[in-house]
Order: structure tokens, then C-alpha cells, then sequence
């Protein structure tokens, strides 16, 4: 997370940055976007059925004892009823062990971020930064002009969100490249010079059409940066 440095430069960097233009930028930064509770579960479910497979693949079988002369139909049947029995109830173990090991080991942070899908992390920060563009009533601006850039850290992955007002006018792939400085800086563990060059080139774009009105520029939207757990 940032630093309380950090925060002022990058709450310095909004105001002047604001000064240029009728937008609104708004910063919020997160640990992580969601808790992810499924994946240990499937991960864990999908060992749990994968292994009775597994074991017929490294060609272990189940066997019975050898059948003499003498032996009725019925005791035969009994013997293989047997078998069949032990073979499932083992299998029916494993699953049970594998489940709760595989879902305790994916559910160890490090383990389930490495094996969370990337498209799964992509929808669940695009959620959150929607929610709290809602959240934070970025959508209440004068002419609609509010901008929300909000970082995932643990996701590495980042969102911007436009408001309808710029939204209209601006093509959404103007913003890849501010976004791309901006995990530059968290990958390089200087936040605070990732988020000034991102909010840089913010602002030239919205300074372009959206540029700032002399004497009727209010400041709509609070410049300090929202960090979530």
C-alpha cells in the first residue's frame, strides 16, 4: 500500500493536474478485489475427481483373491461384491483427503494467487473499481467528467473508469498507456512516480476536452487517495 508520502504526492499531483481541466480524477487503491473463496474449492474438487483416474492411468488395479474349485456362484459373487466394495470405499477416502489437502494448500495466499485465473482476477477488479465509482458517487459531477483509477496490488492489475461525459467524447483505449505507467511504478515499487505519470497523462487528455473554465471550476470530488484492505 502506499505510503503517507506517497498519498501527498499523489494527492499533490491530482490537484495540479485539476487545474488544467473540468474532469474529476479520483484514486483508489486496494489490496485485493475479492477473497476468491472458490478457487480452493475447485482446485479441491477437481483433484478430489481427477484422482480415481489418475490411479487407473499409473495402473493400479484392484484385485481378489484366487478363485478354487469348489467356489458356489454365490460365494463368487459375494468375493467380487467384496472387492468392488473396498475398491470404492478407498476411492471414496482418497477423494476425501485429497479434498481437504488441495483446498487447504490452494487457499494459502501465494498458492491462490498463482492459480486464480487471470481472466477471474480481470472481472473482479473490473468489478470492485465499478462498484466504487458508484460507491463514491463519481457519477454525481456537474457535466458527468469524473475519472476513477483504482489499482488491485495482489492482482497486479489496474481500472480506469470514465464517466458518460468523457466517456462520449473519449475512445476508452486512449487511457492503455497511463495505465500501463501506472503498474509500472507499483512493479517497481515507486507507487507514488507510477501514479503522477499516469495522472500526467490523464490530464493531457482531458485537458483537451475537457479543458478548464476560468472562475467556474469547482473542485467536485475529494483529491485524497482511498486505500481499501
Amino acid at each position: 500500500m502506499l505510503s503517507e508520502t506517497d498519498r501527498a504526492r499523489v494527492e499533490g499531483a491530482i490537484r495540479q493536474a485539476e487545474v488544467r481541466t473540468s474532469g474529476e480524477i479520483y484514486c483508489v487503491v486496494a489490496q485485493e478485489s475479492s477473497d476468491y473463496l472458490e478457487v480452493p474449492l475447485a482446485w479441491a474438487a477437481i483433484a478430489a475427481l481427477a484422482a480415481p483416474a489418475v490411479l487407473l492411468a499409473a495402473g493400479i488395479h484392484v484385485t481378489a483373491p484366487a478363485l478354487g474349485e469348489g467356489w458356489t456362484a454365490a460365494q463368487m459373487a459375494d468375493l467380487a461384491e467384496t472387492a468392488a466394495r473396498a475398491a470404492l470405499t478407498g476411492a471414496i477416502l482418497l477423494q476425501g483427503v485429497l479434498f481437504v489437502a488441495v483446498a487447504i494448500l490452494v487457499a494459502l495466499p501465494p498458492v491462490r494467487r498463482l492459480l486464480t485465473p487471470k481472466a477471474l482476477k480481470r472481472h473482479r477488479v473490473r468489478r470492485r473499481a465499478h462498484e466504487q465509482f458508484l460507491a463514491k458517487s463519481l457519477q454525481s459531477t456537474r457535466e458527468r467528467t469524473g475519472v476513477l483509477i483504482y489499482v488491485s496490488i495482489d492482482e497486479h492489475m489496474a481500472e480506469l473508469i470514465a464517466d458518460e461525459g468523457i466517456a462520449a467524447k473519449v475512445d476508452g483505449q486512449v487511457w492503455a498507456a497511463a495505465m500501463a505507467r501506472l503498474m509500472e511504478g507499483f512493479k517497481t515499487d515507486r507507487p507514488a512516480e507510477g501514479f503522477e505519470a499516469a495522472i500526467g497523462l490523464c490530464v493531457d487528455i482531458l485537458a483537451e476536452h475537457f479543458p478548464a473554465r476560468g472562475g467556474d471550476n469547482p473542485n467536485e470530488l475529494p483529491d485524497n487517495v482511498v486505500l481499501l484492505p
